[in-house]
């Protein structure tokens, strides 16, 4: 016979995994319910025209009407210039970013040069990217590459100029080469860092799409949405910023489910 003891009687019973799995759920769909719910409450409440300010199901009833025609065409040529110019500026930025970190005398003299840069907004730039390297996909890439780039830097060598010299300290007192140093201290401490600046980078680079795609773009999100704004199609303006959003947000999302698996030794507050 089981015999039940008053901390059996005292302890909460185990939450069902199918609650728990609807309760995270519930989380995630909140915040968008809340917009959705603001949404309709701005077009109801008259202080701006229901003219300017499309209907959440009536965007919907043109993702879908788009989705039959050019729209993933569009996503996917977006998709593809980010993924270029992301590529290609986090691939100069990390080694950049490292000798910046790295060699502080490096910095000082570099450091306003890269900050001058980088407060230039892309979309001052397009007259001379166009006079530069024409109106073609290598100027698109170009001001997706200057976004990522300045962007990918940053992040790299304030991580790099962080990182405590008491672990290369520990390992040369354990007999270490600088190749072994480099190899199995530096890199690891590094990984973080490269990955936030892809991160970062991708962010970046997506923002500036649209102006990038001002440059005679006949395919794209950003062609989407300077299309439309020409007619003044605004559930069409409205399904292009809501698409680039979410293709942002789901690799913003793998990014960090790569960065869980690939920093899982390293501790984290959440």
């Amino acid at each position: 016979m089981t015999t039940v003891t008053s901390a059996d009687l005292a302890a909460p019973a185990p939450v069902p995994r199918a609650r728990r799995l609807l309760g995270r759920v519930g989380l995630v769909l909140a915040p968008w319910l809340l917009i959705l719910l603001a949404w309709y409450a701005v077009r109801a409440s008259g202080l701006v025209s229901p003219a300017l300010v499309p209907a959440p199901h009536a965007v919907l009833a043109k993702f879908l009407e788009l989705a039959r025609g050019r729209l993933a065409a569009d996503m996917w040529m977006s998709t593809q210039r980010v993924f270029l110019g992301v590529a290609l500026g986090v691939s100069l930025a990390v080694p950049v970013g490292f000798c910046l970190g790295w060699y502080r005398g490096l910095r000082g003299l570099i450091d306003p040069v890269i900050n001058f840069f980088r407060a230039l907004p892309p979309i001052a730039l397009i007259p001379l990217v166009i006079v530069y390297f024409g109106i073609g996909e290598t100027a698109k890439t170009v001001i997706l590459f200057y976004a990522s780039f300045f962007a990918g830097v940053i992040v790299m060598y304030e991580g790099i100029a962080q990182i405590s010299p008491i672990f290369i300290k520990v390992a040369r007192t354990l007999g270490a080469t600088d190749l072994e140093i480099f190899g199995k201290v530096i890199v690891p401490l590094t990984i973080p860092h490269i990955l936030t600046a892809v991160r970062v980078a991708l962010g970046v680079a997506w923002a500036t799409l649209v102006a990038s795609e001002l440059i005679a773009a006949q395919q794209g999100l950003g062609a989407l949405i300077q299309d439309a704004s020409a007619f003044f199609q605004l559930d069409t303006i409205y399904v292009g910023i809501i698409c680039i959003g979410f293709i942002a947000l789901a690799m913003d999302l793998a990014l960090r489910a790569a960065t869980r698996r690939l920093v899982a030794w390293q501790d984290r507050i959440a």
